[in-house]
């Protein structure tokens, strides 16, 4: 039985600056608080939405965002 490898977005509260491109562009889990700054609706990042969470992280202008993986 094949193990899938559990990845969870990070969001590091202290480099982000509020700019709210990864809400832009991952609705689907970061939504955004009152002040602008990027919440983990839900932190683990499913099979398809693994593309657009790389790219979120790549956007990032801070470096704000990662994503870790967790064991296979």
């Amino acid at each position: 039985m094949a193990m899938t490898r559990t990845r969870t977005l990070r969001i590091d509260r202290i480099a982000c600056t509020g700019q709210g491109l990864c809400a832009e562009l991952l609705p689907e889990l970061i939504d955004l608080d009152e002040w602008g700054y990027p919440i983990a609706v839900d932190p683990t990042v499913p099979e398809n939405l693994r593309t657009h969470a790389r790219r979120a992280v790549a956007a990032c202008p801070r470096l704000a965002l990662r994503i870790d993986d967790g064991p296979a």
